[in-house]
Order: structure tokens, then sequence, then C-alpha cells
């Protein structure tokens, strides 16, 4: 590459130091370290709301090597709070791409660190679990990083949806279409908007603590729980909402976060990952068809699998079958369901976007 190199610093909570080389902004970064498996897709993992508060591991080896463009995105700006890789690529081959990585992470003020063995970095967190972890071009010594690493809030018990949900409401799709959806955003992704408006929905995006008389003004025939970051348990004002929305037994679809808070809205517990789920290629099992999905996951936080099979009113509609956990719900006596997956698959396979059909499907029967 011809960025000029620079010491960089990585260290994790739990005191394991490795050195790299700067790339993007210079500075210091700090968050809950986790990793990605995905090969392509980085500039949409990159904008994806769900990453607010972490810094990214990038599991490939050469990340940038496609450069970068406008239309890649999932949200107006860059969300990891740092970027951990192998081999950054200034240079890039796509024809379409507007710039490079380097210059992209330096105009969205992320601080970035090559150079790191990724695969060994990758099996400490996974055997170690996620943690908090510091990322400076500043500060060397091990007493000076770990004193600002000191200072970061564990993720566990942090409400970070209200931090990037929009601050007003807005529209989207057509506005005569009968298929009046209200979403709550809670960090909603770009793609998962256009799948619901491609099938043909009027949309109105409401900020995250927006009251349920004030969601009702809009006579909705659907409700939209969105995907986003932090901890679902942190958000009571959340599970208020969606319980009066219920009440009103029309169809709710929630996705990832909005998954989490349809659980917690039936009193199901939700708990923190050992180290989460994060890639284009987690396969799910469908049990209601008995058929397996590769999936797209972003995700620390599971619902308790113990508490949901117990529940009489909600039984589990997909696991996940690399660890048996809970990747789809669904109410016995309401019309709602939720998944913990990405099925808008931005990156990745489009197995599952079927459930936005099934959503829609609802609300023209309903």
């Amino acid at each position: 590459m011809s960025v000029p190199s620079q010491p960089a610093y990585l260290m994790l909570a739990d005191g394991h130091l490795f050195t790299g080389r700067s790339f993007g902004k210079k500075g210091t970064a700090t968050g809950e370290i986790c990793f990605n498996t995905g090969m392509t897709g980085y500039q949409e993992v990159f904008t994806d709301p769900s990453y607010t508060g972490q810094v990214l591991i990038m599991n490939n080896a050469h990340i940038g090597n496609y450069g970068v463009k406008p239309t890649d995105v999932e949200s107006s700006s860059v969300k990891i709070h740092g970027l951990i890789g192998r081999n950054l690529e200034e240079q890039f081959s796509r024809i379409q791409a507007t710039g490079n990585l380097h210059d992209y992470l330096v105009d969205n003020n992320i601080v970035a660190i090559e150079g790191v063995d990724t695969r060994a970095l990758v099996t400490h967190v996974r055997t170690k679990g996620a943690m908090n972890c510091i990322i400076s071009t500043e500060l060397s010594d091990a007493a000076s990083l770990q004193a600002a690493l000191n200072q970061v809030p564990d993720m566990d018990g942090l409400e970070l949806a209200s931090t990037v949900s929009t601050t007003e409401e807005y529209e989207l799709g057509d506005t005569n279409s009968p298929l009046k959806i209200a979403v709550l955003d809670f960090g909603v992704k770009k793609h998962i908007l256009e799948c619901l408006t491609s099938r043909g929905a009027h949309l109105r995006v409401f900020p995250a603590k927006t009251s349920f008389e004030r969601l009702q003004s809009f006579s909705p025939k659907g409700y939209f729980l969105s995907n986003g970051p932090g901890d679902p348990a942190a958000m009571p004002y959340a599970k208020t909402t969606i319980q009066s929305i219920l009440q009103q037994n029309l169809p709710v679809f929630g996705i990832c976060l909005g998954h989490q808070l349809l659980a917690i809205a039936n009193d199901i517990p939700t708990f923190k990952m050992h180290h989460g789920h994060r890639g284009l290629n987690h396969p799910v099992k469908n049990i209601i068809t008995g058929r397996c999905e590769i999936t797209t996951q972003n995700h620390g936080f599971g619902v308790d699998p113990v508490a949901v099979r117990q529940h009489p009113n909600v039984e589990v509609t997909h696991v996940n079958l690399n660890d048996d956990s809970i990747e789809g719900i669904r109410m016995k006596n309401k019309p709602a369901f939720s998944v913990q997956y990405h099925p808008e698959s931005t990156p990745g396979p489009h197995d599952s976007r079927y459930l936005f059909d099934d959503f829609i499907g609802m609300i023209q029967q309903a």
C-alpha cells in the first residue's frame, strides 16, 4: 500500500496487546471487539447501525480490494467504532468504485489497524468471549492503553438504539398503497426498508421512543420492529410500546433487535452471548418447513432458549444449526413473528427473503 506506515496498538480488556500498522484516521478508538466471518460486503457491514459501539475484526485476509461506492451502504455513515484487519487495502480493482478504503475511513473518522494476526485474534475472542478493546496511534504503552480502556462502558446494559434512530419521522414507498406499515427505527438498515417498499408497502419510519399513540396516528395495517445496537433489556420504553401494539392484533414483524424486543414484550428474557454471531454464512433451520437457510447475522444478544420454549403463547420457528440458539419465534395467539438473523441479506444469500412476503401476506389477509 502507499499509505505511510505508522505503528498502531490494539489492547484487549484482558491485557493482550497487539502491534500493527495504522490505517484510516490517526487517533484512538474504543468499543466491544467482535468479528465478522463474511468475505465480501465490508462497506455494508461498516454502515450497519447494529455495529454501533463495536470494534470490528474482518476475518477475510484482504479487505478493501474492491474499493467503495456510495450505493453500497446501509445508513448515511460508517457505524463501527474501529476496524481490525490482516491486510487493509488502499488499491482496488472494481471499475465501479469511486474511492479507496483508506480515504473512506478517514472521511468517516474511523481508526483502523492492520498487520494483525486476525486468525489468532478471532480464536482468542472465540475462546475468551467478547470484551472491550482499544486501538490507538497516540498511546503506545500498556499502562496508558489500559487506563483509557478502563473508561469504556460495557455493552451489557447499554442502551444504544435511540442514539442511531431517526430523529424525525419520514415516509417511503407508494403513499397510495393500502399496505401501511409503521416502522419503529431502532437502527434500521436501508435494504430492510427497500425489501418492504419493493413489495408495494407505504412506510412511515418513527424514532425509537415514539409513543404508541403517535404510531396509531398513521393508521397502520402492520408494524415492523427493526434491528439495532445495544442491550434490548435496557429498552423498557420499547417493551411498553410493543405490548400496546400487540393488543391491536395487527401483523407484527421483527428482525434482530426487533426479535429480541418481541420476546421481551412477552416477558421472555434475553442474555448477552459469549461472542455473538456475525457473518454471511450461518446455517439456520426453519422448524416449520424443515428447510435450511444460509443466513446473514449480526447480534451479540440472544433470546433465552429455556424460557421461550416454556412460554404458553410463543413457539420457536427457527434454530441455529451451529449452537441451537433461537433464530425465530411466532406468537400462537397473535399475528406476530420475528427472526434473529437478517433476511434482507445485504451482503449475503437471499434464502430468507420469503419472510418479507409472509409479512406482506399477513397484512393483506388481516
